[in-house]
């Protein structure tokens, strides 16, 4: 069992929460935090993560080891959703790395290049964050709030049935999540709770049908509100466990349980230009991803035009 290294990032993106570049559960300070409406994002980020980068623990493969070099491309915006404080987003990862391996007795090593799975997520402030314009959000102040996310993984990325690892998954995944916030003067405390569903995927490793069940997950942070206007840091926790696989209709050993730690900085240059870091890193119990990854990300954000009346 690997012990937790921070060296520097779990790499998120987006709004005043993140989205990780790498499967697993994924760490998002903040993703409770209400916005104005009509606040749009653009964010672009690097990441790089080195150990047992395997994004499928159900892959018959022992002793991986690999190194992985991600751009991150991304947009966001604030909505109004039937009176309450929404988001809307997407986020495309284009990944290259290489990796060594052993499979059936055999070292093996090997490289590649490409776009991932493209993800869009809508979430929902459902109480404590009304939707307000620019000028009525300057007089609300967050104390308690409760979300839910819904997010749709699309199976853009690049796949080869006959390739091992791969950075697009075949398959649609549906993740839910429901989330509650608490702010107490500069703190944040949070808590989510989620779960993923995963599609078939008929080709795998050949013409074999991968079927996973659902993989459950709980996460929270502490967040912490510093001085300048924006700035903040925070430290998450996360721990998945679940997605038993099976193959061809036959178990595998492949049940995911694993913890997930992160450190995450974010730093306002000014109120439309965002520094975000964050460093991480993880304990595999049972099976799943077991990696140290660092990441920065680069947000612009504009509001849209006021209409004259």
């Amino acid at each position: 069992m690997k012990q937790p290294i921070f060296i520097l990032f779990l790499f998120f993106l987006i709004l005043p929460g993140h989205l990780c570049t790498l499967q697993g559960q994924e760490l998002e300070p903040r993703t409770l935090t209400n916005l104005p409406r009509g606040l749009n994002f653009i964010a672009a980020g690097y990441a790089f993560a080195s150990g047992n980068t395997l994004l499928d623990p159900s892959l018959p493969l022992d002793d991986f080891n690999g190194n992985i070099n991600t751009v991150i491309l991304a947009y966001a915006r604030s909505i109004d959703f039937m009176g309450k404080s929404g988001k809307i987003d997407a986020v495309l990862p284009i990944a290259g790395g290489d990796y060594t391996g052993v499979f059936e007795g055999e070292d093996f090593t090997d490289s590649y290049t490409g776009l991932g799975d493209l993800r869009v997520r809508a979430a929902i402030n459902i109480t404590g964050a009304p939707s307000l314009d620019r000028e009525e959000f300057k007089a609300y102040t967050q104390t308690l709030v409760s979300g839910l996310a819904i997010q749709l993984i699309i199976p853009t990325g690049n796949y080869k049935k006959e390739q091992l690892p791969n950075l697009g998954s075949n398959r649609f995944v549906l993740r839910l999540n429901y989330g509650v916030s608490y702010t107490i003067n500069r703190w944040v405390l949070e808590g989510r709770a989620g779960v993923w569903f995963f599609n078939e995927n008929p080709a795998f490793l050949g013409d074999n049908t991968l079927r996973q069940n659902p993989l459950w997950v709980l996460k929270g942070s502490l967040i912490r509100s510093l001085k300048k206007e924006g700035m903040w840091m925070a430290f998450s926790v996360g721990y998945g466990y679940g997605a038993q696989s099976f193959i061809n209709g036959n178990s595998r050993n492949a049940l995911v349980s694993q913890l997930r730690l992160a450190l995450n900085f974010t730093l306002p240059l000014n109120p439309n230009h965002i520094l975000n870091f964050t460093v991480g890193s993880g304990i595999r119990f049972k099976q799943g991803s077991d990696f140290d990854v660092f990441g920065m990300s680069y947000r612009f954000r504009w509001a849209d035009k006021v209409r004259s009346k």
